[in-house]
């Protein structure tokens, strides 16, 4: 398991060689990105056989007495801030720790990365930057599994910049046009913001701590070392870090701009990689979050809802079909969020790799609608099925998942975590949480048969089928979409179900609460039919429900006006402050506090330079002056 570190180390090397030398290889290096990934997920199978086979007396394994699970750590030293041997002097390590957590991300941002490189290779063909593509993208999966393997939060926060300035370049990747530009520093600033508290939460643990280590930091926390406030405070700091990556409320207003890059980024960044970054954040660090009285659980659950809730309503009215799935995956880091808030840590991490396989499936089969008609908005499609059969099968399966049909993905792994809200949260957290379910089950049936359903229109007549090096990792995705969710049972012999890998604290088996499952199951059938009935059948008309909630609709269709009122704040406030603070520094500051003294000590020098003559005579008039006046100064004295 030591050797876990090749994993990234992989991507790492690809992406310079392909940068410096892509031009010169087949298909510009293309496949040296594909290998590399390819490579890690090979290595993953090794890393995921060797933990199986690990016990706590396996070099560098133990069990964690803060997760209660076997945790292996692998560490060697960096360097050391400060002199060598004092006392105030801090040890930096690199280190990678192996646990469930690690293994399962891992797993996750292999396949899914590997998945959407081979997709890239046909979508991006003929870009002119195709090479520079497949750098980034490389670049981008090193950083994210550095970030999954990190065993401190020093060497977590390099990742985690690394995933952010990808994201910037692959969000900004054609950047000829102002939209993804616009759209890339939108991204980059709004996480920054949320990159502050992270930071500043690091500072605080490592203050109280003395280490950057996360098994320390677990460790004080479980011991009582880090006390209640520290422990509050930091935790909260960090979640400002994880709302900002997964796109919480109030800073999830870059993630549907973030539509502007190429279709396979959006399944990358929303399925396996940025997203899910904040969420992993939360359940690493639930050590922290969960000790004392885990009050910050409770911000994480509020936060979680709400967002899941609003983003849910707007992707229910979103016309553009990358931003209802970009609004869908927001809903749904907001239901991550309210599990781990409502101590549903193995159904949180369960959903994140349900949601993982569904998402990218469906956002590669929107980008199977886009390279196939040119088309983005679903009021310009309309039964695509009968020339793109492979994906609207492929696209069902996802949207029937993410929507909660029985028996795939979805299903399992929302059920799991309404299970935890009901049994954590009071009745209103899982009331909303049960119409979050339905509202996500209603825009899953709107986006599936506006698109794929009805009638052919004639503009699209020309659209066929995606070739197969398209439609190949849309299936193999497929696959774990509809039948992923299995492994949450409790099957005979070792494995016991998802509950008894994946777990904080102890072990748990698979539980079905039967009216939860039903009252889940019959919501999401009823919003599949109805959606069938109004886009594909057209026998119901949402005309009278449109005009007698007009005024509802206008706030949902604007977003809440979010933007307008960050734009306004930008235009009344920020900008307004910064000229005053510019003025102050030009005026104040420069021109009196600094230029000030200068300018006078410059003019008196100018001024004393005028005895400055080079005529002897000057200089003994000057003297003989002095002296009477100073022997003038001293009689008077003596007076």
């Amino acid at each position: 398991m030591e050797w876990a570190w090749l994993i990234p180390v992989f991507c790492f090397a690809a992406a310079p060689v392909i940068v410096v030398f892509g031009r010169f290889l087949p298909e510009k290096g293309s496949w040296l990105s594909i290998l590399a990934i390819g490579a890690g997920f090979v290595v993953f199978w090794f890393i995921l056989s060797s933990w199986l086979g690990a016990d706590a007396a396996t070099k560098g394994c133990f069990i964690s007495e803060s997760t209660g699970v076997l945790t292996c750590d692998y560490e060697r030293e960096w360097f050391n801030a400060g002199l060598l041997g004092d006392v105030g002097s801090t040890v930096l390590h690199w280190g990678i720790l192996i646990d469930p957590l690690t293994i399962v991300m891992l797993g996750l941002v292999t396949f899914v990365a590997l998945m959407v490189q081979i997709y890239s290779m046909v979508y991006m063909e003929g870009d002119p930057k195709f090479g520079w593509y497949f750098a980034v993208h490389s670049l981008f999966a090193a950083s994210m599994l550095t970030l999954v393997l990190a065993d401190n939060f020093l060497l977590l926060y390099v990742a985690w910049e690394l995933v952010g300035i990808c994201s910037y370049l692959l969000i900004g990747f054609w950047h000829e046009r102002p939209e993804p530009r616009e759209a890339a520093k939108k991204a980059f600033i709004v996480t920054r913001i949320g990159d502050v508290g992270l930071l500043v939460g690091i500072l605080l643990i490592w203050r109280d701590v003395g280490s950057f280590s996360m098994l320390d930091a677990f460790e004080a926390v479980r011991t009582g070392a880090m006390s209640e406030g520290v422990a509050t405070a930091s935790a909260i700091l960090l979640f400002l870090g994880a709302m900002g990556k997964s796109a919480q409320i109030p800073f999830h207003v870059w993630l549907p701009d973030a539509m502007e890059g190429p279709t396979p980024v959006s399944a990358l960044i929303h399925a396996a990689t940025m997203v899910v970054a904040g969420v992993y954040l939360v359940a690493r660090a639930f050590p922290i979050f969960s000790a004392y009285d885990a009050d910050p659980l409770l911000i994480v659950a509020i936060v979680g809802l709400v967002t899941a809730l609003m983003s849910a309503s707007i992707a229910l009215v979103a016309t553009d079909l990358k931003r209802i799935l970009a609004y869908s995956t927001i809903s749904h880091l907001g239901l991550m969020m309210l599990s781990l808030g409502a101590f549903g840590y193995t159904a949180a991490v369960f959903h994140l790799m349900a949601h993982g396989f569904s998402k990218a499936l469906l956002f590669l089969g929107a980008g199977s609608v886009l390279h196939s008609t040119e088309f983005q908005e679903t009021g310009e499609m309309g039964g695509l099925r009968k020339v793109m059969p492979w994906t609207a099968l492929v696209f069902s399966i996802g949207a029937l998942s993410l929507g909660g049909i029985p028996i795939l993905a979805g299903f399992w792994s929302k059920d799991e975590i309404l299970l935890a809200v009901n049994d954590h949260r009071n009745a209103a957290f899982i009331i909303l949480a049960l119409f979050t379910a339905l509202l996500s089950a209603l825009y899953m049936g709107r986006a599936m048969f506006v698109v794929f359903f009805g009638r052919l229109k004639d503009q699209n007549s020309h659209a066929h089928e995606s070739p197969i090096g398209m439609v190949f990792p849309m299936g193999l995705l497929a696959v774990l979409a509809l039948g992923f969710g299995f492994i949450s049972f409790n099957w005979p012999g070792d494995f016991g179900g998802i509950g008894t890998f994946v777990f904080f604290g102890h072990a748990e088996g698979f539980h079905f609460k039967y009216w939860i499952g039903a009252v889940s199951i019959v919501l999401a059938v009823a919003a599949f039919i109805f959606t069938y009935l109004v886009y594909a059948k057209g026998s119901i008309s949402l005309e009278g429900m449109r005009s007698r909630f007009a005024w509802f609709l206008d706030i949902i269709e604007n977003k809440y006006y979010f933007d307008e009122v960050y734009q306004w704040v930008i235009d009344r406030i920020v900008l307004v402050v910064s000229a005053f603070i510019a003025f102050f520094d030009r005026a104040i500051v420069n021109d009196i506090m600094v230029n000030g003294p200068a300018d006078v000590v410059r003019e008196v020098g100018i001024k004393m330079r005028v005895h400055v003559t080079g005529h002897v005579y000057t200089y003994a008039l000057g003297m003989a002056l002095g002296t009477i006046g100073l022997s003038l100064f001293v009689w008077l004295r003596t007076v």
